[in-house]
């Protein structure tokens, strides 16, 4: 999957809120950007719980008409995904943040486009790996 940047929910929350202090700072990324963006459906629940209703639909639409592909994990996930969990229990790590860190695990893609640095530079991924934060570039 070369070119391709994993996306979570708060990128998502900023481009569908208009009203988001990052608004801008996504909407621009994401103009710029070539990559295909990928993300998990936890990460399209938490952010469909966040935004309002209208920022709901576009981000809906968005996702049908492929501007991010929402990637499913076999039945075999839940154990890897309490793991995860159970590992990063102290943060705490959330169910969205642990299907994109399995997704980096499963598809070997580390660039992220997230606002939570705090999480992100904390997860690890195999061989003790960092995520590299696009924004951060």
């Amino acid at each position: 999957m070369a070119d391709s940047l994993l996306v979570d929910t708060g990128p998502l929350v900023a481009l569908y809120a208009l009203n988001d202090r990052a608004h801008r700072t996504i909407a621009v990324y994401l103009r710029e950007s070539r990559c295909s963006l990928l993300t998990t459906w936890p990460v399209l629940t938490e952010a469909w719980h966040l935004l309002p209703t209208e920022g709901r639909l576009r981000l809906m639409h968005w996702l049908r008409r492929g501007g991010v592909q929402a990637l499913e994990f076999d039945d075999g996930a839940s154990g890897e995904l309490i793991g995860m969990l159970e590992k990063y229990r102290d943060l705490p790590m959330d169910l969205a943040d642990a299907s994109l860190v399995l997704l980096a695990h499963k598809t070997g893609i580390s660039d992220i486009l997230t606002l939570d640095r705090r999480d992100f530079l904390t997860y690890r991924l195999p061989g003790n790996k960092r995520f590299h934060l696009v924004l951060d570039a």
